[in-house]
């Protein structure tokens, strides 16, 4: 778009009857709306419009971030609340605010120029990197609440940073990680040219004194490798012996231990072969792995924090008066009244006693409609009001409300233990102590025959039997196909999945966001008396302009003007057009325009909306949740691999079963609490089914979590989204098909892994055994497996076809 359609200061694109111009940099400029004009103002009014050359990128429009009103800001200047995130410094108080809406370089320039102009404002400093700002200010010149109105007036929204604990301790943990692996992989390189020249293979007739040079040389290097990398193995194995329970940790400190002794011992004796080389490969791959596995479990752990995000922090309370107060959630207790205006997330488990509303519950129910509340209803904590103020009577809070509920569900069913992981730890623990066991014997047995070899072979055989490939098995096979999944726009978080897809015999899909868009279109319009459909979609329009509802979104906007537009919460729409009076919703609202009943709809499937005037009736509008293209496709494909679809879903209206129709789904269940799904999903493991499930709210993610696999929308709910096995970021279901391929071949190339691992062990252990096999040959045996298990990985790599058909 040119520069005439777009706005200035955020690019959007500007309405033809939209009449917002402000003089910047010498020239009238063009914006899309009051916000934007009023922002650039702010800017050339405080000597600041260099901004304007010195932006990389458009600016956000301010009028699409969240709404800060006065009193929510003014809470930021009560005493007790600053303790949590305000530091007096002499007669100074500093603060560090999370600022929103920063598009480049030049946001930064402008908020560091606007604050420091202020008087009393000592040092205003912003990371770009983390958009975190660092104020310090004086406290008789300006309130905190006064500092982010002022970037709210330059077109920012700030409020104060408060790190969690959690997230701050996994942050630190994931750094802390990387390091080691980065020390391993940086001081192997240099011990393995260390290490190498003193090996009799490369014959390099080294003189006694360089000889010793290197060995130390490898060894120095490598001690830091054992006792900083590989710290937490030791620890690990410490942890496991007190509680006699054993783990790789045990084989795999024993093994860098031996390694690194043989090497001390080497070193100092200046006699037989140097191995210290195998600490940094050790350390190296191992360290890869199981960070690999932090972070799948990371997303798991951060659920109950993105839930929580769900809630406003303050509420407008009542007294008895009925006056309101801006109060923090924390301070309501029940038996409370607060006041709910519209647009608002509603914050507490309440009852409504005064007003009417429709409330919009699709984050915890499914239901794609807002439904209408009236006095004496229940509303839950985490819905959102749309249309009018709702006085509520406080019924439930925090850890009590419906919306705790369903993160205890979810809790419950991710501490199920899978049957296959219960065997595989047993599997392992038996394992490593018949190899334990080996290693003794055999080092008992050659203390017998020759002592002086009883080292180099229990050492052989602990590094040639060490389980790094069997390590490697299944974060490296994770890792590729994660890799050529995010290509398709699907991401797998957990590993189970790998080795379930092949037993799962029963698919349950959502519907609203799932297999339909989650957003209601205009299908249809059938005019009733002598207006044309465009006609009647402008008139429409006219109104539905006027309404906040998500069904007004279908309609568009209109060169129409209406006015006196009433809403009438669950009913429909009242206003003036011209000289006439037009009502717009459901059919009996309409109809009762002009005295008469309404006229039978086209049809009795989708949602049918009725305008009307005082003569009569106008159009029909019909409204679908339109169904995604791909979606035929999936069930088809589900099919022939032998599933059965069940549609459960929140929805209460016909339209449930009219997609499972349309689908073939045989099975289709609407009106389904969390818990009815939860229970229906459970239901279905009993009797022996093993279940896909694919959702996309929060109202799916105990069932997510119960499933035996499940797919979250990438356009779902955070919570969906962390609780699921895999996410389908791109959203397009034709994708599945093929990600279930590669996730099935993913899981043959983990057991093929698994199973050459075990080969290998099973092999290399007699000859280890025996003494054929010094801990170099061993070393380069056990680097050889782990290559073959890596190159049996990449195979991943590759895309598969899958066939396409009608049903």
């Amino acid at each position: 778009m040119s520069e005439l359609t777009t706005c200035y200061h955020c690019g959007l694109p500007i309405g033809q009857a939209v009449h917002f111009q402000a003089q910047v940099l010498g020239e009238l400029r063009s914006f899309c709306c009051l916000g934007c004009q009023l922002v650039a103002e702010t800017i050339v009014s405080s000597g600041l419009n260099s901004y304007y050359q010195q932006r990389s990128d458009k600016a956000i429009n301010p009028n699409t971030l969240p709404k800060v009103l006065e009193d929510e800001l003014a809470l930021y200047d009560r005493p007790d609340v600053q303790q949590e995130f305000v530091a007096r410094q002499e007669s100074a108080l500093s603060v560090c605010l999370l600022v929103e809406g920063i598009t480049c370089a030049a946001c930064g320039w402008l908020i560091e120029r606007h604050l420091r102009s202020l008087v009393g404002v000592y040092e205003a400093r912003l990371n770009l990197s983390n958009h975190r700002l660092y104020l310090r200010w004086e406290p008789h010149q300006h309130s905190l609440s006064n500092l982010i109105a002022e970037l709210r007036r330059i077109g920012y929204v700030a409020y104060p940073y408060q790190p969690d604990q959690a997230t701050e301790r996994m942050a630190y943990e994931n750094r802390r990680a990387l390091r080691q692996i980065g020390v391993a992989g940086l001081l192997w390189m240099q011990v393995m040219m260390a290490s190498m020249a003193t090996w009799p293979e490369f014959n390099l007739d080294l003189s006694v004194g360089m000889d010793r040079i290197l060995r130390w040389t490898a060894l120095i290097l490598t001690t830091p490798i054992v006792f900083y990398c590989c710290a937490d193995f030791f620890r690990g194995a410490v942890r496991d012996l007190r509680t006699s329970h054993l783990s790789m940790d045990v084989s795999v400190s024993l093994a860098i231990a031996g390694a690194y002794i043989a090497g001390l011992w080497s070193s100092i004796s200046g006699q037989g072969e140097l191995y210290v080389d195998t600490v940094g490969m050790f350390a190296l791959l191992l360290l890869t792995g199981r960070y690999l596995e932090r972070r799948a479990r990371e997303r798991t752990a951060e659920a109950t924090t993105q839930l929580v995000k769900l809630l406003p922090a303050s509420c407008l309370k009542l007294d008895e008066q009925g006056l309101t107060q801006r109060v923090l959630l924390t301070e309501v207790q029940v038996g409370d009244r607060i006041l709910v205006p519209p647009g608002n997330l509603i914050p507490v488990d309440g009852r409504i006693i005064q007003g009417q509303s429709c409330v919009d519950e699709s984050l915890l129910t499914g239901e794609y409609l807002p439904l209408a509340r009236q006095a004496g209803d229940s509303v839950t904590a985490g819905t959102l009001n749309i249309e009018s103020p709702l006085t509520l009577n406080v019924e439930a809070l925090g850890n009590h409300t419906r919306l705790s509920a369903i993160v205890q569900l979810l809790e419950r069913a991710q501490s199920e233990k899978p049957k296959l992981a219960e065997i595989a730890d047993r599997v392992a623990q038996w394992f490593l102590i018949s190899m334990l066991c080996i290693a003794a014997i055999v080092g008992l047995i050659w203390w017998q025959l020759d002592s002086s070899r009883v080292l180099w072979i229990v050492l052989a055989l602990l590094v040639a039997t060490c389980p790094c490939a069997l390590s490697l098995a299944t974060p490296m096979a994770l890792t590729t196909a994660t890799g050529t999944l995010h290509r398709l726009g699907l991401l797998i978080t957990r590993g189970h999945v790998l080795e379930g897809l092949n037993r799962i015999d029963t698919l349950v899909l959502d519907k609203t966001g799932t297999l339909t868009e989650g957003r209601l279109t205009l299908e249809s319009i059938q005019p009733l008396a002598g207006l044309n459909q465009a006609q009647c979609l402008a008139l429409a329009s006219a109104l539905e302009q006027h309404s906040e509802h998500p069904i007004a979104r279908a309609f568009g906007q209109s060169h129409e003007a209406a006015h006196q537009v009433q809403s009438y919460p669950g009913f429909g729409l009242q206003g003036m057009a011209g000289n006439q009076v037009l009502r717009i919703g459901q059919p009996q609202f309409a109809a009762a325009l002009y005295g008469r009943n309404p006229p039978e709809p086209p049809t009795q499937q989708g949602l049918y909306l009725l305008l009307a005037n005082p003569q009569g009736p106008l159009a029909w509008f019909l409204l679908e949740d339109s169904l995604r293209p791909e979606a035929s496709e999936l069930i088809h494909q589900c099919k022939q691999q032998g599933w059965t679809p069940i549609l459960l879903s929140g929805d209460r209206s016909p339209r449930v079963q009219e997609v499972a129709q349309s689908l073939g789904i045989t099975q289709a269940e609407g009106n389904l609490p969390p818990s009815a799904k939860l229970a229906y999903v459970q239901r279905l493991q009993a009797q022996g089914h093993r279940v896909l499930m694919l959702g996309d709210g929060v109202n799916d993610a105990p069932v997510l979590a119960a499933a035996d696999i499940s797919v979250a929308m990438g356009s779902g709910a955070d919570l969906a989204k962390i609780t699921a096995d895999m996410v389908l970021l791109s959203n397009h279901l034709s994708r599945l098909p093929q990600a279930f391929k590669i996730a099935q071949k993913t899981r043959r190339i983990i057991i093929e892994n698994i199973l050459w691992a075990c080969a290998y062990n099973a092999v290399v252990l007699p000859f280890a055994a025996l003494g054929w096999i010094t801990p170099l040959w061993a070393a380069l045996g056990m680097s050889l497996s782990s290559l073959l298990v890596v190159l049996n990985a990449l195979r991943l790599s590759r895309l598969p076809d899958v066939p396409r058909s009608s049903p």
